[in-house]
């Protein structure tokens, strides 16, 4: 059971990541929907915007690492 909001907010987190019910989901979005209000919307410089719209045209052109490649690569220069 969790002790503290962080420790409730981070199993929360880690069982949604599991979870592929999504009608299960979509009733878990509603309830928070009814809860949350997001903060005011977070303006980017011009240079963020294009820095993220060539990340996005790298993943489209399938460009990237896997979380297992990017773990390995970072894996090894911890250990340099």
């Amino acid at each position: 059971m969790a002790t503290n909001t962080k420790e409730l907010k981070s199993l929360l987190h880690e069982s949604i990541e599991n979870i592929d019910d999504e009608a299960f989901l979509n009733a878990i979005k509603n309830i928070l929907d009814r809860k949350y209000e997001p903060k005011d919307k977070i303006v980017l410089a011009p240079e963020q915007e294009k820095r993220i719209e060539k990340a996005k045209k790298s993943i489209r052109k399938g460009d990237y690492l896997t979380n297992d490649q990017a773990d390995e690569l970072v894996a090894k220069w911890l250990n340099k």
